[in-house]
């Protein structure tokens, strides 16, 4: 298991989580991003009314809702100043139609008149990413470790690779930080440093997937996710190879030559800790993927 980095005392929920928490089935299950630049406050809550105002914040949420797809806000690590447009990400993470496309808008409100729907085949709204973007959460209104932890990661990995990097929003998962997803595969990750990122970042590039520090891919749900990643750990595939399907208890993993793996997947209880910060401690129940060695 990664080590949490240690910039934050020994109480915080990210250091508690780190102590006998596994990471993997802990991604948000997601299948489309919306990524939204805003470069001014986020509230706690992206929807709550700090951002966009009460009215608009509404209809954004019911809009994307209706379209399955999960809104984040982003910002370039540093805080850069306010443009007059906003650049906006829109991906999709399922490995059948995986695509990323980045546009720009004028305002929050022209979101609401584009047909977000996630199709397998890219929409064309704007132009196509193909390089991997990395998603930092960083929003310190959530949680302190997400900003304690996130923003030195993102700083740290936009000298590398450049715009490819924003900080973002709440991604699921304080205890977790610095987390950390990879657009368009959806790739979660969870208690890495700049240099482990780094290097989950060039393998996406090669179209491989990073094993350290893997939380899961978002289009699958968390079962899938464990199963997902014990397949990856004993077999070298490309990040669109596999595909998760069958019951939650037993996940059927399947590669497109045909092979085929069956994980049986069972929870584990672990001591009560805080999902955030400041939270009272809660039992958790991990998953983990029981193979034969």
């Amino acid at each position: 298991m990664s080590a949490a980095p240690t910039a934050l005392k020994a109480d915080t929920c990210s250091a508690l989580s780190a102590l006998d928490e596994p990471l993997a089935g802990t991604a948000a299950q997601v299948t489309a991003w919306l990524c939204l630049e805003h470069a001014g406050a986020w509230g706690r809550d992206v929807f709550a009314g700090e951002a966009f105002g009460p009215q608009l914040s509404e209809r954004l949420q019911a809009h994307v809702d209706a379209a399955g797809v999960r809104l984040l806000l982003i910002r370039r690590p540093g805080r850069a100043a306010a443009k007059h447009t906003r650049t906006v990400l829109f991906a999709r993470s399922a490995p059948d139609g995986t695509w990323c496309e980045s546009f720009e808008v004028s305002s929050p409100a022209d979101l609401l008149d584009l047909d977000l729907t996630a199709a397998v085949e890219p929409p064309g709204l704007g132009e196509s990413v193909t390089a991997p973007v990395a998603l930092v959460c960083a929003h310190g209104k959530r949680d302190q470790c997400c900003a304690v932890l996130g923003r030195p990661v993102a700083a740290g990995l936009a000298e590398r690779f450049g715009d490819a990097v924003w900080e973002c929003s709440h991604t699921g998962g304080h205890r977790f930080a610095p987390s950390m997803i990879l657009l368009p595969t959806g790739y979660t990750y969870g208690r890495l440093g700049v240099e482990e990122s780094v290097l989950a970042i060039e393998a996406a590039g090669r179209g491989e997937v990073h094993l350290s520090g893997l939380r899961g891919r978002s289009c699958w749900s968390p079962a899938g996710q464990v199963a997902e990643a014990a397949v990856r750990e004993r077999v070298s595939v490309g990040s669109d190879d596999l595909t998760v399907d069958g019951p939650e208890d037993r996940p059927v993993v399947r590669h497109r030559d045909g092979r085929t793996w069956t994980v049986p997947v069972a929870a584990v209880a672990l001591p009560p800790r805080p999902a955030s910060c400041g939270a009272d401690p809660k039992p958790v129940n991990a998953l983990r993927a029981i193979l034969p060695a």
